[in-house]
């Protein structure tokens, strides 16, 4: 099985204030794109600000869900603006591969925080759950600058956050379950809304 990344830099060093001395001598075995080899974690933040999405993602943090974690990565993968984690402060950053370094994570104490700073900011929130007045998110037409907010694993969203959100949409199933994974419904919204608004 061949190493992931690449070693030391061959030869001179380039004269390039992004690349981080201790990857180029030992080498880079991260979990980021080739373009991205040898740079520092700012240099690789400063970049990705320049052109992160206008979607925002937010998730409710009530029972420690191990999916916050999979879903920082995978907003990571998308480059949104910004992942909010509402409730607790702690969260369980094992599922995001190192991501959250790369990403930038929010922390609100509650609904009504999150609800407030969307409002300031002029963007709405955007409720995922499978309820049976949500909006099929599959032929939805999403707003292109917005928060997109999702519940526990198990019990979804609460009420608090289902009466903030300005949209419902629904991710369509066909099997026995009641509902599909967090982290695996984070990636299809997002994924949603990347087919309609990202170049």
């Amino acid at each position: 099985m061949s190493e992931v990344g690449v070693g030391p830099w061959p030869g001179d060093w380039p004269d390039d204030d992004r690349l981080d001395p201790e990857l180029l001598e030992h080498g880079d075995r991260r979990n980021v794109v080739d373009e991205y080899r040898y740079w520092t974690v700012e240099a690789i933040v400063a970049d990705l600000d320049t052109r992160r999405h206008p979607l925002h993602v937010a998730i409710e943090n009530w029972q420690h869900d191990a999916n916050i974690g999979s879903i920082v990565r995978t907003a990571n993968a998308f480059n949104v603006a910004a992942v909010h984690i509402v409730g607790k402060r702690r969260w369980n950053r094992r599922g995001a591969m190192v991501t959250d370094r790369y990403q930038h994570v929010v922390h609100h104490p509650d609904v009504d925080d999150l609800a407030a700073w969307a409002r300031d900011e002029g963007l709405p929130l955007v409720g995922i759950d499978n309820l049976p007045e949500a909006e099929p998110i599959e032929t939805a037409d999403l707003p292109k600058e917005a928060v997109m907010l999702f519940g526990q694993e198990g019990p979804g969203l609460t009420p608090a956050a289902l009466e903030a959100c300005t949209f419902h949409y629904a991710i369509a199933q066909f099997g026995s379950t009641r509902s599909v994974n967090a982290g695996a419904a984070a990636a299809i919204a997002m994924h949603a809304w990347v087919r309609q608004h990202a170049s």
